[in-house]
């Protein structure tokens, strides 16, 4: 099952980075610079830890993938579908991590690029998962829903802004397909599991739109806003 889950992510993730580094984004906005983000460069470490803040929280989202996967399901819910679907979240998470480490070490357009992109199926896999638990796995809709949720970020090509919307939606439709599965199977303990997980999202989402204006104070001057966004996201 893991070795399923493991192609399911690495076919795709491949594919991006092959495309990603031809000449078909190039006119993608994304931000290459250390002005971009609050926390300030270190000029005598090396390029992978220039902020090491913002580099180093990067490993949080490889252990976290990795804990999980190595975590077994629960007897009621040891199925192949639930297993399978655990896995793929948590292979993106550890194949996330570097992807945003070497955009933050190298700068350079491409992996801004694979950045953006790949944040998107990471959402998009909460309906597939909230699907599962509702009414069981569907190879149909799952592949649906990726195949959109990779194709979107095409919207980035056609506005500067298309990657934001795209994401937008993204969120949108996890926070409606994590509340609809509440209603129809939760329970007290999936309804506290809820709460911390939108709490976590709209600090994900603030946390790094505030980056900058959080600075001001002391207290996100060297944990800045979107090192506490990145935190947020892996919780």
């Amino acid at each position: 099952m893991a070795m399923s889950a493991l192609v399911h992510v690495l076919i795709p993730f491949l594919l991006c980075i092959a495309l990603a580094n031809t000449h078909i984004f190039d006119k993608v906005l994304v931000d290459v610079a250390y002005d971009h983000y609050a926390e300030k460069k270190v000029d005598n470490l090396p390029a992978f830890l220039a902020m090491p803040f913002n580099c180093l929280i990067n490993l949080g989202y490889i252990l976290l993938g990795i804990y999980w996967i190595l975590q077994p399901m629960s007897d009621n819910r040891d199925t192949c579908a639930a297993v399978y679907t655990k896995d793929v979240f948590a292979l993106m998470a550890v194949a996330y991590g570097p992807v945003q480490w070497v955009r933050l070490a190298t700068l350079q357009h491409a992996p801004s690029v694979l950045d953006q992109w790949f944040t998107l199926p990471i959402f998009a896999w909460v309906l597939v998962w909230c699907h599962v638990v509702d009414k069981g796995w569907s190879s149909r809709y799952a592949l649906m829903v990726e195949s959109c949720s990779v194709l979107s970020y095409g919207l980035a090509l056609f506005h500067d802004r298309g990657f934001e919307v795209a994401l937008g939606c993204h969120i949108a439709f996890a926070v409606f397909k994590g509340v609809r599965a509440q209603v129809n199977l939760g329970d007290t303990a999936s309804m506290r599991y809820l709460c911390l997980a939108l709490l976590s999202c709209a600090g994900f989402v603030v946390l790094k739109l505030l980056d900058h204006s959080l600075a001001e104070y002391w207290v996100f001057q060297n944990l800045t806003g979107h090192f506490w966004s990145k935190v947020c996201d892996i919780l």
